[in-house]
């Protein structure tokens, strides 16, 4: 029973490994950069920005009702 808990181990710490090492290898950038990207981005976007905006009324699924003047 003991053989089998060490070859579990052994395969937890293998898959660590290979994770870290997936990690480790991925492309980073400064907080700096991502922070000017994203103000750039937001900055180029804004008029499409509905909650900057606003919806216009014929397209706003979720104006109020309009009442009926019929009755």
């Amino acid at each position: 029973m003991s053989n089998n808990n060490a070859s579990t181990n052994l395969a937890v710490a293998h898959k660590a490994v290979k994770q870290l090492r997936l990690e480790a290898s991925v492309r980073r950038i400064h907080v700096s950069q991502a922070a000017t990207d994203l103000k750039n981005f937001c900055l180029q976007n804004a008029h499409k920005d509905p909650l900057l905006m606003g919806v216009p009324s014929g397209d706003n699924p979720f104006r109020p009702p309009k009442s009926c003047g019929l009755l």
